[in-house]
């Protein structure tokens, strides 16, 4: 993962880029990942986890009817996520998560292991949906992480 994260750094200080993450269920773990790379003072600007309701209603203005229609972890919360977070960091890249990590939180229609990461540069947004394994909650986070710094990657090229 640490050369995944070198190579986003140095693409992004080439083509001066800054990134910025709103988490929930990864708890920071995506900020974390990056910021423990020599380098990335210059590309991160922002990294906030936004883990209760109240938080993302208001920090990143998420409306309380998007949450109460579609649930915290939908495709409507992430993209309000990360636009807002585009608003509010003004980084040329910037990330959302929100899904449920477990044990608990589940529902039949909303499993444990269910993930949307969204990203956003420029007027280009991509909201990706998983459903990973439950293989317990850290590896959820991690696997939530490892495809965020990929979409990641693939929006620096």
């Amino acid at each position: 993962m640490n050369l995944l994260i070198k190579r986003i750094i140095n693409k992004s200080i080439a083509k001066k880029i800054t990134i910025s993450t709103a988490e929930s269920c990864s708890g920071g773990l995506l900020s974390s990942a990056i910021t423990s790379i020599s380098g990335s003072s210059k590309v991160f600007t922002l990294g906030l986890v936004i883990y209760s309701n109240k938080s993302k209603i208001n920090i990143l203005k998420v409306p309380k009817k998007i949450i109460k229609k579609y649930g915290a972890v939908s495709e409507q919360v992430c993209l309000t996520l990360v636009k807002n977070l585009a608003k509010l960091s003004k980084s040329n890249i910037c990330v959302s998560i929100t899904g449920i990590a477990g044990p608990s939180g589940a529902t039949k229609k909303k499993p444990v292991g269910l993930v949307y990461v969204g990203i956003k540069k420029d007027n280009k947004i991509i909201i990706k949906k998983y459903l990973f394994k439950n293989k317990g909650r850290s590896y959820i986070q991690k696997t939530a992480v490892i495809k965020s710094l990929g979409l990641i990657l693939n929006f620096l090229k």
